[in-house]
């Protein structure tokens, strides 16, 4: 038996009993293999699920964290594809903020050559929520303009970086004035606009005669209804997340999300056929239990051959908090990483 360190919660509810603790782990099963971690990606989803916010967030205890790069130091009896030593970046339902990780292994895959842990580890969920919202929802054709919500983060460079390959206009959007210096230096954006008071009429002047076909709605609230308004007929909104609903504290603020339930965006599907938009959602945990279509989807995205993910912020694993702390309060830029050491 190993001994590993992980970041457990009891239940889901606060962020605040999220504790470290040590733990022993089983060899892996045959078709598994046991991951020695050297870095994980941060995600919303881990917010939500460790605050009780998400559906799919198990019951009882569970360890958050969706996804991981390392270095295999265990292979199962029935495991040909991989061999201890191997370099991997890898996808988990749940468990990932952990020193060490038994998985089947066709979750994991290899890690380039040319790209360190940190990167690795920042690839995988939000390369294939960027790929699948923009390919297989979003139908991206090109030259088509493209509005993407929360450019700075982790999607929102993925999803640039895709848009760009096939040469659509993008615009992208952020809270923080301070990121749009990032995004003009390091992102090929072809405009970027800050969701403040004026959002809808800086948006509308942007656009100016191009056709709005295509958003990649993180946001919520005035902001998803304002997209929705400006979207041209024949254009799809995806919905992947809901920042409006995320916050800064360790527990939700229940009296303030059931507001924001009450006053959220009202779509009548039934003038859906006469505006000639489209509204489309989906979780990228469903993914997990289709390997063979998240296969063939990580295939394409890795055809594309796009730069490693931007690493913006990096902790240490006993930082566990304080990188969550900075990923809730909205001030990272690119993706924020935990880094396991040995």
């Amino acid at each position: 038996m190993i001994q590993r360190q992980v970041y457990r919660m009891p239940k889901a509810g606060s962020i605040k009993n999220l504790k470290l603790q040590t733990e022993e782990i089983a060899p892996p099963q045959p078709d598994e293999v046991c991951v020695q971690v050297k870095a994980i990606g941060l995600n919303f989803a881990d917010i939500f699920a460790m605050q009780g916010l998400y559906s799919a967030t198990p019951k009882g205890s569970f360890i958050p964290g969706l996804e991981f790069s390392g270095e295999i130091i265990a292979v199962g009896s029935a495991v040909k594809e991989w061999q201890v030593g191997d370099k991997v970046m890898g996808v988990t339902k749940f468990g990932g903020y952990a020193s060490h990780i038994n998985s089947h292994y066709r979750y994991v895959i290899p890690l380039p050559e040319a790209w360190n842990y940190e990167e690795g580890a920042g690839f995988l969920v939000q390369g294939l929520t960027a790929y699948y919202a923009l390919l297989e929802l979003g139908n991206l054709q090109p030259g088509m303009t493209v509005l993407i919500h929360s450019a700075a983060g982790g999607v929102g460079i993925l999803a640039n970086r895709i848009c760009k390959k096939y040469e659509a206009y993008t615009i992208g959007t952020v809270g923080q004035a301070n990121k749009i210096t990032f995004l003009q230096e390091q992102e090929a954006y072809d405009a970027i606009i800050l969701r403040d008071k004026n959002f809808y009429e800086n948006l509308k002047s942007t656009l100016g005669e191009r056709p709005l076909r295509l958003i990649m709605e993180c946001i919520g609230g005035k902001i998803l209804m304002q997209g929705w308004k400006a979207m041209a007929p024949m254009g799809r909104m995806v919905v992947y997340g809901n920042a409006s609903f995320s916050s800064h504290s360790s527990k939700p603020n229940y009296l303030q999300l059931y507001w924001k339930y009450l006053k959220r965006p009202q779509i009548d599907p039934l003038r859906l056929p006469t505006q000639n938009k489209s509204l489309m959602g989906f979780n990228l945990i469903y993914l997990y239990e289709q390997t063979v279509l998240m296969h063939q989807l990580l295939n394409r995205l890795q055809a594309l051959e796009l730069k490693p993910q931007h690493i913006g912020h990096v902790y240490e694993f006993s930082q566990m908090q304080e990188a969550i702390h900075l990923f809730q309060r909205g001030k990272s830029v690119g993706k924020v990483v935990v880094r396991v050491e040995a």
